[in-house]
C-alpha cells in the first residue's frame, strides 16, 4: 500500500523544521528490496510512528497531526530523511522527562524488520533545544576527575589510564596488585566490561582488595588515583546494590571511584539508573558489542555517532570512542567527529549540526591497542589531549612493568605537546626509550629511523 500521500512531504524544508524546533530529525541509509523509493520510505515513517500496513479505524484528525514524514529522498545516494514530531515520543511519569528508550524504540525499532525494506541504518538524528533540555545530560565527566587528581578544573590534561589484562581469569589480590603496580605511573585503572562477581573473583572480596591498593599506592606516590568499578546488571536493584557496596568499601575514597556501566548491552535502564542514583559519581560508559550495528560492515543499526549522542543525552560522563584508526580496534581519523560531538557546545554530524545549548560534555576514552608510540598520531588527529586514555597491552607490556609503561605514556604526550620527534625525545627519557623496545614492530613502522637514534 502506498502511504506518500499521508507519510510524505517533499515541500517540507530542513532548515525550516529545525527553526520550528518540533520535530526531531533522522538520516537513514535506507534501500527498499523492490519497488518506488518514496513509498517504502513512507511505509517505514509510517511503522516508525502512527500507522501499518492497512488503513484503521482508530484513526482520527489528531493522529494525523503526529505522523512521521518524509521530507528528503535520494535514491541514488540511498538516503532518506524523517521529521519525528516530539509529541511522539514517550515521557517519564514521575519528570516529565524524555528516554532514550522511546527514541530508540520509534527510530530504530519494529520499522528494522520490515519485510519490503532491504535495510535502513539511521546514520545521524537532530534534537531540537526544548527537547534537549528534557534528557537528563551527563552530571559529572573529565573535569571531576582533575579535581580529584588536584589539577585545574580547564585544560588538565591526560588521564593515564589502563585495563588489567587478563580481562577474566585474576583472582582478587593479584588484580589489586596490577592495579596497584600500575598506580605508581599512572592514574586511572579500569575494570574491563566482562568482570563483576565471578565465582573466583568475587565482587566484594576484589574491591576491598582493590581499595587497599588504592590507598597504599597513594601512600607510596603522594598522588591521588582513581578506579572505575563495573556496576551492570540486569536488574537496577543489582546495580545499585553493587554500587552502594563500592562506595562503602572504598570509604574516603569514594570520590576517586567512577561506575562503570555496559551502556549497549545492559541498555538505557542501566546507564539512567546510575546517572539518576549516583549523579556524584562519574558514569563511564563502555559500549562493548556496539559494533553488532554501528560498524560499516552492518547495514541495519545505527552508526557510532549515534550512539555517542545518545549517550550524552542519557548523562554518560564518558564514553569509548576507540581509537579512530591507531589502535587495534575498527575505527577511522574521521571517528574524531565523535570525539567533537562528544564535548563540542555546538557540532556537525553526518547530517545534521547538533548545539547542545550548555549541556555538560562527555569525555572521550581512547582504549583499544594503544602504546606510546602510537599516542602522538592519535592526539595530532585529535588535536587535544583531555582525554581518559586507557592502555592495556600498551603498559603491561612495557618491558619495565605497568609504573613504567604509565610513564611512558605521560614522555609520549609530552613529547607530542612539545612538537618534538618521538625517538629524539626518548634519548632523555628512559621510560619512553624502552617503550620502543617493548613494541618493536609499532616502533619500525612509525619511527623506521629509531634504532639509530636510541641504538636499539
Amino acid at each position: 500500500m502506498d502511504q506518500s500521500n499521508r507519510y510524505a512531504d517533499l515541500t517540507l524544508a530542513e532548515d525550516r523544521l529545525i527553526a520550528g524546533g518540533r520535530h526531531v530529525l533522522c538520516a537513514y541509509a535506507m534501500r527498499p528490496k523492490e519497488g518506488d523509493y518514496l513509498a517504502a520510505a513512507a511505509h517505514f515513517a509510517a511503522e516508525s510512528s502512527t500507522g501499518t500496513n492497512v488503513e484503521v479505524c482508530t484513526t482520527d484528525d489528531f493522529t494525523r497531526g503526529v505522523d512521521a514524514l518524509v521530507y528528503e529522498i535520494d535514491p541514488a545516494r540511498e538516503l532518506t530523511k524523517i521529521a519525528f514530531p516530539v509529541e511522539l515520543f514517550d515521557r517519564n511519569l514521575i519528570d516529565g522527562k524524555a528516554m532514550a528508550a522511546s527514541f530508540l524504540t520509534l527510530t530504530v525499532g519494529n520499522n528494522q524488520g520490515m519485510g519490503d525494506i532491504a535495510y535502513a541504518k539511521l546514520l545521524d538524528f537532530h534534537v531540537p533545544p526544548d527537547f534537549l533540555r528534557l534528557f537528563d545530560g551527563p552530571a559529572a565527566n573529565i573535569a571531576d576527575f582533575w579535581r580529584v587528581l588536584g589539577r585545574p578544573r580547564a585544560n588538565g590534561g591526560m588521564v593515564v589510564g589502563t585495563i588489567v589484562k587478563p580481562k577474566l581469569g585474576l583472582r582478587p589480590r593479584p588484580f589489586a596488585d596490577a592495579c596497584h603496580d600500575f598506580w605508581l605511573g599512572g592514574d586511572f585503572v579500569k575494570n574491563d566490561e566482562p568482570q563483576g562477581n565471578q565465582v573466583f573473583a568475587p565482587l566484594k572480596e576484589t574491591m576491598r582488595a582493590v581499595a587497599d591498593a588504592m590507598a597504599r599506592a597513594q601512600d607510596e606516590t603522594g598522588e591521588a588515583k582513581l578506579f572505575s568499578a563495573n556496576v551492570t546488571a540486569d536488574d537496577p536493584a543489582e546495580i545499585m546494590a553493587r554500587a552502594d557496596a563500592i562506595l562503602e568499601i572504598f570509604g574516603a575514597n569514594a570520590s576517586h571511584v567512577a561506575f562503570l556501566v555496559d551502556g549497549y548491552v545492559a541498555g538505557p535502564t542501566a546507564v539512567a539508573c546510575v546517572r539518576r542514583n549516583y549523579p556524584g559519581q562519574f558514569l563511564h560508559y563502555h559500549r562493548a558489542g556496539h559494533g553488532a550495528v554501528t560498524s560499516p560492515q552492518s547495514k541495519r543499526g545505527y552508526t557510532a555517532l549515534v550512539l555517542a549522542k545518545l549517550a550524552r543525552l542519557l548523562g554518560a560522563s564518558g564514553l569509548h570512542v576507540g581509537a579512530m584508526g591507531y589502535g587495534k580496534m575498527e575505527g577511522y581519523p574521521a571517528d574524531r567527529a565523535i570525539a567533537d560531538m562528544l564535548t563540542a557546545d555546538d557540532a556537525q554530524g553526518s547530517h545534521f549540526r547538533q548545539p547542545w545549548c550548555g549541556m555538560k560534555s562527555t569525555t572521550p576514552i581512547i582504549s583499544g591497542g594503544m602504546n606510546a608510540l602510537r599516542l602522538p598520531g592519535l592526539f595530532a588527529n585529535l588535536g587535544h589531549a583531555d582525554v581518559i586514555q586507557t592502555c592495556g597491552g600498551g603498559v603491561f607490556g612495557h618491558l619495565d612493568g605497568p609504573a613504567a609503561g604509565a610513564r611512558s605514556i605521560r614522555q609520549a604526550v609530552d613529547a607530542w605537546r612539545a612538537g618534538a620527534d618521538l625517538p629524539s625525545y626518548a634519548r632523555d627519557h628512559a621510560e619512553l626509550a624502552r617503550a620502543f623496545a617493548s613494541f618493536p614492530q609499532d616502533a619500525d613502522a612509525l619511527y623506521p629511523g629509531w634504532r639509530a637514534i636510541l641504538g636499539g
